[in-house]
């Protein structure tokens, strides 16, 4: 068994993340779920930035602070502060804080299993 107390403050920011990003699960080695927390200013995007898709993994973004947009193939939504977007395996999205946002974004990103398979959608 292991237990964890995490302090993202205490955790080093991804380096090459077009917003800041800090890895909870690599900084405590959690191998079945990923879990990041973006820090995410008007205009940047919450990697991977552009359209992209999992092939596996389920991703859910909860916001603490601001909003986020998330951009669909059909649609874009807006997700306030409180809620929750999930994206279900190979469906592409894109997560971002709008360049006419009033206030820089703080997501808490969960993903499961916790595997590499971000594809960017060929348009």
């Amino acid at each position: 068994m292991g237990y964890h107390v995490v302090d993202p403050d205490d955790v080093e920011p991804m380096a090459d993340r077009p917003s800041e990003t800090r890895s909870i699960s690599d900084a405590i080695g959690l191998e079945n779920l990923g879990m990041r927390i973006y820090t995410v200013a008007p205009g940047e995007d919450i990697p991977i930035g552009g359209l992209h898709y999992h092939e596996q993994q389920e991703e859910v973004f909860y916001v603490v602070k601001g909003r986020i947009r998330v951009e669909t193939p059909d649609r874009e939504f807006v997700v306030e502060r409180g809620q929750v977007f999930v994206a279900e395996p190979e469906s592409p999205h894109r997560a971002f804080n709008g360049d006419d946002a009033s206030e820089t974004a703080l997501v808490v990103a969960i993903g499961a299993p916790s595997v590499q398979d971000g594809h960017v959608l060929d348009e």
